[in-house]
């Protein structure tokens, strides 16, 4: 199965509707893109599901809760800002095109903006995404195919400036949750090629701009 991977720079060639091919069957998106770009995809792909995690420069998308079709927020209705039809996985564990997708957006906290952290919230937040994927994989057996974030691990592909430091915590999920792989954006690469990195069997690879992935889904993890 072939993804369409995206994050924080969009294609003006995929604007114009050259797209990858009927045989993509899912969009993942790391961050930091309109969210009327990731609906137009999904669209010109002919419906297909798109799972996406926020980057720091997204609108915040916490305290949403869905009702009866009605999005609540502080129990009242509220128009979600986020893509239409879109799944977002930032702090969950979700299944779709028999992929099991685990997402933790945002960034590193630079400034009193949205979708920022700081390394403890972060990690806090990761050690939630792991005791969810560890309930999972009891229940059914199956692991996690795809950490998807927006931020990379720290020292992996990073930077050394505050805005673009990667997190620490990220270095523990990998090793609890043993994706095959780590899927990020947040890293612009400004027209370098950044080299795929490796920690253990987890692949590590920044999608800023847009990359194809065949997955092969795993049915049984162990």
């Amino acid at each position: 199965m072939r993804a369409l991977v995206v994050s924080d720079e969009v294609d003006e060639q995929l604007w114009a509707g050259v797209g990858p091919g009927c045989e993509v069957g899912l969009v993942l998106a790391a961050g930091d893109l309109p969210f009327d770009y990731l609906e137009f995809l999904t669209d010109s792909l002919g419906g297909v599901p798109c799972v996406f995690v926020p980057g720091n420069h997204d609108p915040d998308l916490s305290g949403f809760t869905r009702h009866g079709g009605l999005f609540m927020r502080a129990g009242f209705p509220q128009a979600w800002p986020g893509p239409a039809g879109a799944v977002n996985a930032d702090g969950r564990v979700v299944d779709v095109c028999g992929l099991r997708i685990a997402g933790l957006g945002g960034s590193v906290r630079y400034n009193e903006g949205p979708n920022q952290w700081t390394q403890a919230q972060q990690a806090r937040r990761a050690r939630r995404l792991v005791r969810q994927a560890a309930r999972r994989q009891r229940r059914d057996g199956r692991g996690v195919d795809v950490l998807l974030t927006h931020a990379p691990p720290r020292g992996v592909g990073d930077r050394e400036d505050p805005a673009h430091q990667g997190f620490d915590c990220l270095h523990r999920t990998i090793e609890k949750m043993r994706p095959d792989w780590l899927l990020h954006g947040h890293i612009h690469p400004y027209g370098e090629q950044p080299r795929e990195h490796r920690m253990g069997d987890t692949r590590v690879r920044n999608v800023v701009g847009r990359h194809l992935i065949a997955f092969t889904p795993h049915e049984v993890r162990t």
